[in-house]
């Protein structure tokens, strides 16, 4: 991993795109890294167009704005592509990671991806309706980012994630269960 690992993630109000990036935070922190987690929004209400970030170094981070120049893209909502540049700032060498069925290759035409970015897919929205019962894609997507960057050892992330989701939903078994299995199958299924 780099010195600074930086990702965006774009999402719609009730998505999770802050809870995803809260987790990776904890994840990381839990290895002891240096990490920023924090979501960018105004009013905005259930379906409106968010942002959450993450910083993630070995070293103190010591920047303190929104990230512009990501390494690293999540969109867990594919209809976002058709109003927001998903990819702005991203380097030649980036990697994005989107939640659709189609292939990457159709993601790479559609956001008119000319340069070395890497770019992933998977279906998390099937995944969280068939693991969790209902369209709450940043589980998934956690898992697909995971794989497709290797940015955090799996296992390690999974089991940090697993106490963080017994504790949150120590009621709700079936929630916990459920999150586990979605992020599981995402980190199986995503495809370059």
């Amino acid at each position: 991993m780099k010195d600074l690992v930086e990702i965006r993630w774009h999402g719609r109000g009730g998505q999770g795109a802050k809870t995803a990036a809260l987790l990776l935070g904890d994840a990381a922190l839990a290895k002891g890294l240096y990490i920023q987690a924090f979501p960018e929004y105004g009013p905005e209400r259930m379906g409106a167009p968010v942002a959450s970030f993450n910083r993630i170094s070995s070293k103190p981070i010591l920047l303190h704005s929104g990230v512009t120049n990501p390494d690293i893209v999540v969109v867990l909502d594919p209809t976002l592509i058709e109003s927001v540049n998903v990819t702005e700032g991203m380097n030649e060498s980036g990697v994005l990671i989107v939640n659709t069925e189609r292939a990457p290759k159709d993601v790479r035409s559609d956001c008119n991806i000319k340069s070395g970015i890497k770019v992933f897919t998977v279906d998390a929205s099937k995944i969280s309706i068939d693991c969790i019962g209902k369209e709450i894609p940043n589980t998934p997507m956690l898992g697909a980012l995971i794989k497709a960057t290797g940015i955090l050892d799996f296992k390690e992330m999974f089991e940090d994630t697993k106490h963080k989701l017994e504790k949150k939903f120590k009621s709700k078994p079936e929630v916990i269960e459920g999150n586990l299995k979605a992020i599981e199958r995402a980190y199986n299924e995503v495809r370059s």
